[in-house]
């Protein structure tokens, strides 16, 4: 048996008690004597009050999930209300008194509530206000004076307005925090993973091109040593698209079984990217400390890997004539500490679109100083480049 939440506890109570309300006005009427008017000629009070409290429950109660379309929050809210104000003027024309209950107070309180929280903006102030003007034009109905006693009622009829209409006015304003909030956060997801997006594709096209140049020049002088260089171009190309994959993935959620649920971008990524890296006449090792753990914080973990995507990828497009490559990881006093070294003298020859425009830096010390961290990156002494970022590296 599904169990019932206490939310949906308290919603079946004020549900039964709204319905117990309604009843109680019909039985005014029904038990009321041969004074009280009906605002049609014939036509018993009993039948007019049933109308107008079935309207009001139909308008409060129907359940979303059935609502037609066109049965908006304006619809639910302005015709009860029409109703109530039209039976409170017909029975200014009438002789005797038109009896109250609780039930169309209460209905119309709620269709208030219903208004200023749910309506757009323009129509909550219409709807709200005829709700109001029909909760407080009730009391007209016993008593059209305006006696002391009526404007007593009136006070309360204020009070209760303005109680209802601020609570929902409240939560109207929760609620668009609550939508501005989730907003930002999925575009902020949206930008994260685009940077990823580009991340990846850039480090993987970038060993593609450089290794295509290669290819051009040993067609010529070394043509029986191209496969190695081929094979590094198909891996590349099969990395990018993979990555990609995985990239899209975050964004659908298939619930394949099969997935590689290990995420992007991790200590032991960073194995596979350096030893995928190196290329003919080149040497790339990764150094990494025993007391490196494999349990530091994800975001920890992601951040180290970009670091040395980005400083890698740096490699190829700037100093691809580097022949030795060093990525350390180590442990820095209770800190995460990873270099990426190269021996390149910058003799690159890319086109000067495949260089970039500096951003990948700027992107990792971003990621790196949201995290607590330092990045550096600068020449080395004698030749090369080193880009070196320290990670407070507690464990998860």
């Amino acid at each position: 048996m599904k169990s019932v939440s206490a939310r949906g506890c308290a919603r079946y109570f004020a549900a039964g008690l709204l319905v117990a309300a309604a009843v109680v006005d019909v039985v005014l009427y029904a038990g009321s004597d041969s004074q009280t008017a009906s605002v049609l000629p014939g036509l018993d009070p009993f039948w007019q009050t049933l109308a107008v409290v079935l309207v009001g429950l139909t308008c409060v109660l129907w359940p979303a999930r059935r609502r037609p379309e066109w049965f908006t929050p304006q619809v639910r809210t302005a015709v009860p209300a029409l109703a109530s104000v039209l039976l409170t003027a017909a029975s200014l024309l009438v002789p005797g008194e038109v009896v109250l209950g609780p039930g169309e107070m209460m209905i119309l309180l709620c269709l208030l509530f219903i208004a200023v929280r749910h309506c757009p903006s323009r129509w909550a102030v219409v709807c709200g206000v005829l709700d109001a003007g029909a909760l407080l034009t009730l009391p007209v109905r016993g008593d059209v004076t305006l006696s002391s006693d009526l404007t007593g009622l009136e006070m309360i009829g204020l009070l209760l307005v303005g109680l209802v209409a601020g609570l929902a006015g409240y939560l109207r304003s929760m609620d668009y925090r609550r939508t501005v909030a989730v907003s930002e956060t999925r575009r902020g997801e949206r930008l994260a993973i685009a940077a990823d997006l580009h991340d990846f594709v850039a480090h993987h096209v970038t060993g593609i091109l450089v290794q295509t140049q290669m290819a051009r020049m040993m067609a010529t002088t070394q043509p029986q040593e191209l496969d190695p260089v081929l094979a590094g171009i198909e891996r590349a190309a099969t990395e990018a698209l993979a990555s990609m994959r995985r990239t899209v993935g975050v964004l659908r959620d298939t619930g394949s079984a099969t997935a590689d649920r290990r995420p992007v971008g991790d200590l032991a990524g960073i194995a596979e990217l350096v030893e995928g890296f190196a290329m003919p006449g080149q040497k790339a090792v990764l150094s990494r400390d025993r007391t490196v753990a494999d349990d530091l914080p994800h975001e920890v973990q992601a951040a180290a890997f970009r670091v040395v995507q980005e400083a890698l990828t740096n490699v190829r497009r700037h100093a691809a004539d580097a022949t030795h490559i060093e990525v350390r990881l180590r442990d820095d006093t209770g800190r995460l500490e990873v270099s990426v070294a190269d021996d390149g003298r910058g003799g690159t020859q890319l086109p000067a679109a495949a260089h970039g425009g500096g951003f990948g830096l700027v992107g990792l010390k971003e990621r790196v100083t949201a995290l607590g961290g330092e990045l550096h990156a600068g020449p080395r002494g004698g030749a090369g480049w080193e880009v070196r970022a320290v990670f407070p590296a507690r464990r998860s």
